[in-house]
């Protein structure tokens, strides 16, 4: 008997056209704003799928006091950054409708490598299914080709905050 297992990331298949970088796309698609903002482009993108990078500065705020003399790229920033690459695949599907994607459970999590400054981490988020008003996704962060966390959540359609 065999079992059959979801293919990882590096083995689905998808077109991967030339980075996105347009900054004011992402500032549109997302609520979040620096420092804040850990999405610096999307690299590529389908309609159940999308592969972001964003690159840590040393001057990064939460460098300061993490792990002082050998800072390193908190967790719950690398899921925060996970989550706002599945925020920005959500956008296009939910285009139109009122409201914001945001974080309602984390699962799974496992931290594999450390991020450190000047780093660049590789974000891919596949959109996994969808209940109701209830996305479900799973995340895999990627510093230097190796997985530095991956984990599966869930965002829901919250009220879009008002300016």
């Amino acid at each position: 008997m065999t079992t059959s297992r979801e293919p990882s990331f590096d083995e689905r298949p998808g077109p991967t056209p030339p980075a996105l970088s347009d900054r004011q796309a992402i500032l549109d698609a997302l609520p979040h704003r620096p420092p804040m903002l850990l999405v610096d482009e999307i690299v590529s993108r389908d309609d159940s799928s999308i592969v972001c990078r964003k690159t840590f500065r040393a001057d990064e705020f939460f460098f300061q006091g993490h792990y002082p003399g050998s800072p390193i790229t908190p967790g719950v920033i690398l899921c925060e950054a996970a989550a706002q690459a599945g925020a920005l695949l959500l956008a296009a599907k939910l285009a139109g409708q009122d409201g914001v994607p945001v974080l309602t459970k984390l699962d799974k999590v496992r931290f594999k490598q450390m991020v450190r400054p000047g780093q660049t981490i590789e974000t891919h988020c596949r959109l996994d299914d969808q209940v109701s008003n209830a996305y479900y996704l799973t995340a895999q962060v990627k510093c230097e080709g190796k997985t530095a966390v991956r984990f599966s959540f869930v965002c829901t359609l919250a009220p879009a905050p008002s300016e």
